[in-house]
């Protein structure tokens, strides 16, 4: 399902196996928990990269398993909407520099779990980004929005990603300023750049509580949103 592991300042956060990744509620819990975890074991200097194996980086929420309760597959699509805002909440208040290697493709809640990455980085031969609900008819979450508005700064770049269907190759994903770079041709190549800099991330030796406090403060309606609220905050400063 997804797996941590340690590498001296790198934290790799990996989401294994060869199928879509999708957000089951149970893989949702793993990656909190695993964020938790990397919280809990962080110093000066950590650096989180997060991947995965495979044709996908993640391809959004388990819709067959919402499906699968037939007249309950509203309340379960519900569930996994409020379940998925803590994760995204964790990546924004995680004392550390957060970097996503997309090795394929990343969709809906999967190109949210993506773009709550302080850097993404894709590959140039394969791999797109798609916000789906547009095409499938879902709306799309309010906090999903507010993460839009924050990290995409161009008004045509948001009207691309959520309004038009289009599925966004690396080359178009970079111009439009979505993700920062899409110049590695293989999912090796992706990891590779992440660590080259996570290095350099993690020689500066920064205080965590501080980078996340700024990160935090860039985003004020979005870690509203995500009910990262003042007393949350207050905690991280005492």
């Amino acid at each position: 399902m997804c797996t941590l592991e340690k590498r001296g300042d790198i934290f790799h956060l990996t989401l294994t196996g060869d199928d879509e990744h999708r957000f089951h509620p149970d893989t949702i819990t793993s990656v909190l928990s695993l964020l938790e975890q990397a919280k809990s074991q962080s110093t000066k200097g950590s650096v989180l990269i997060t991947t995965g194996h495979g044709k996908f980086f993640s391809n959004g929420f388990d819709l067959a398993w919402a499906q699968s309760a037939g007249h309950g597959a509203i309340e379960r699509m519900h569930q996994m909407v409020k379940s998925f805002k803590p994760v995204l909440a964790a990546l924004l208040d995680l004392p550390m520099p957060t970097i996503a290697a997309l090795n394929g493709h990343a969709a809906a809640s999967g190109l949210m779990f993506a773009l709550s990455h302080d850097y993404v980085f894709m590959r140039k031969d394969r791999g797109v980004l798609y916000m789906s609900e547009v095409d499938i008819g879902l709306p799309v979450p309010d906090y999903f929005s507010a993460l839009v508005v924050a990290k995409v700064g161009s008004g045509i770049a948001r009207r691309e990603l959520l309004l038009s269907g289009k599925k966004l190759k690396g080359e178009d994903a970079v111009a439009l300023g979505i993700v920062d770079s899409a110049a590695h041709d293989s999912a090796e190549g992706v990891v590779e750049a992440t660590v080259s800099l996570g290095q350099s991330l993690a020689a500066k030796k920064w205080n965590g509580e501080v980078y996340a406090s700024i990160r935090r403060s860039l985003y004020p309606e979005l870690c509203r949103m995500l009910e990262l609220t003042a007393n949350n905050l207050a905690t991280h400063n005492l």
